[in-house]
């Protein structure tokens, strides 16, 4: 059951792209038609063919926008053909042609989503943990939050793929606030299923079909939805034992021209055969279930299948292989934390050296304005004493020459009035020899 919804939820993610084709480079309209029908059928190897023609006219022409297109288009085949080491060098190269065009951030955020996904199905989960946590630092340092929206996707989807429900369900809401914030609504019916099959993992079935009826809300706006929504609700009926809705969702899927062409092929074996189990057709159970892609898959549904025909020997031997496997699984699991948490701790470290550099040149300086202002301040002691020194001096020079002033008048004074006394003197003197 883990591995269906698993499956569903990245083939979903997946869809996403599909069935959103938006011109977000803001390319002229006969180069988007050819990226739009190269996107609809993304996995088709021919496309190799089309991204290149589209990267050497970007090169010709000197266009980053269309070398983007052709790089978009390549990353999903690259992806299937298991070529990783092409897939990580086209994301690589996008992230370096569209790393300062804050402008563009949608087409940058929705690829990079697309790569995260990419990376969680080849079962590089730490690698996509570190991608999707640069990108909501950069979408949080931007304040973008369609970019916040699909990094928060990421993350509940690895959580998912840990068998995690809770915390993929709280990253999931997460994604649906920014998709609101973002005003993307044309995102939010893909994580509403995507929310859906989380609680049918924790058995909070009317939680899940709240979801589902939340979904089929934009089913006149986004027509697979109905299809998606279908699917949902076969994984929800069949936890939930409600055999004759089971059977009848599974039948419509059936019916729809598009489950083939919109769905791989361990989705649809995997449904088939939860379905001949609900009708008792082991044996062509288990051939169906020799048809998926990976060990773990294939031992998950065999030990379903013998216990359900009370082989248990054989469901026993099923069982010791599937725990052998997750144990692997599990350890692999643990090595991808550790390098996560090696990771996350060498970037604290380097935060921290950032902070005690940022600390010591803020103390740095606030040590060299302080001897700055001591030097300052005592420069203007110095001359103020100066100063003072100089008006003590200049005011003693003055009283010193005052007093000189004083003691000169004084001196005049007197003379002045001894000169008008033998004025008088003389003049008493004619006036009494004129008597005689």
């Amino acid at each position: 059951m883990r591995r269906l919804l698993l499956l569903i939820s990245l083939l979903f993610l997946g869809l996403v792209c599909r069935a959103q084709i938006v011109n977000r480079l803001h390319v002229d309209q006969d180069i988007f038609l050819r990226y739009a029908q190269g996107r609809m059928q993304e996995f088709n190897p021919d496309n190799l063919a089309l991204a290149d023609s589209l990267y050497q006219l970007g090169v010709q022409q000197n266009n980053f926008r269309y070398k983007c297109l052709g790089l978009s288009l390549e990353m999903p085949v690259r992806f299937v053909l298991g070529e990783y080491e092409r897939m990580d060098a086209t994301a690589a190269e996008i992230k370096e042609l569209l790393a300062g065009r804050k402008d563009l951030r949608e087409f940058y955020f929705s690829t990079l989503h697309e790569y995260c996904e990419f990376l969680v199905q080849s079962n590089r989960v730490s690698k996509a943990v570190l991608e999707a946590r640069a990108m909501e630092r950069l979408a949080s340092a931007e304040q973008k939050p369609a970019g916040k929206m699909y990094a928060y996707r990421i993350i509940g989807l690895i959580h998912s793929y840990r068998d995690n429900p809770s915390l993929a369900i709280r990253n999931l809401e997460k994604a649906v606030q920014f998709s609101r914030e973002a005003r993307a609504e044309q995102d939010l019916p893909n994580l509403y299923i995507l929310l859906a099959q989380e609680n049918v993992n924790l058995k909070q079935f009317h939680e899940a079909d709240r979801y589902c009826l939340l979904a089929e809300e934009y089913e006149s706006f986004f027509p697979s939805i109905q299809l998606k929504v279908l699917m949902t609700r076969a994984i929800l009926y069949n936890a939930e034992g409600k055999q004759e809705d089971f059977w009848r969702c599974y039948s419509q899927l059936m019916e729809d021209p598009r489950y083939d062409v919109q769905t791989d092929a361990d989705s649809r074996y995997n449904l088939d055969i939860t379905y001949l189990r609900s009708r008792g057709l082991f044996r062509e159970a288990l051939a169906k279930a020799d048809s998926l892609g990976t060990e773990r898959a294939r031992l998950e549904q065999k030990h379903g299948i013998y216990a359900s025909m009370g082989n248990f020997e054989q469901a026993y031997g099923q069982l010791a292989h599937l725990l052998n496997e997750k144990d692997s699984v599990y350890i692999k699991v643990q090595n991808e934390d550790l390098a996560i948490l090696d990771a996350e701790m060498n970037n604290a470290q380097l935060r921290e050296e950032t902070q005690r550099l940022k600390a010591q040149n803020q103390m740095t300086i606030l040590i060299g304005f302080l001897v700055m202002f001591a030097i300052a301040f005592l420069s203007i002691l110095v001359q103020q004493w100066r100063l003072r020194e100089n008006l003590d001096q200049m005011k003693a020079q003055n009283n010193a020459m005052l007093m000189a002033r004083r003691a000169y008048q004084k001196a005049l004074d007197a003379k002045e009035a001894e000169n008008s006394l033998k004025i008088k003197i003389l003049q008493n003197r004619k006036s009494n020899s004129f008597k005689l």
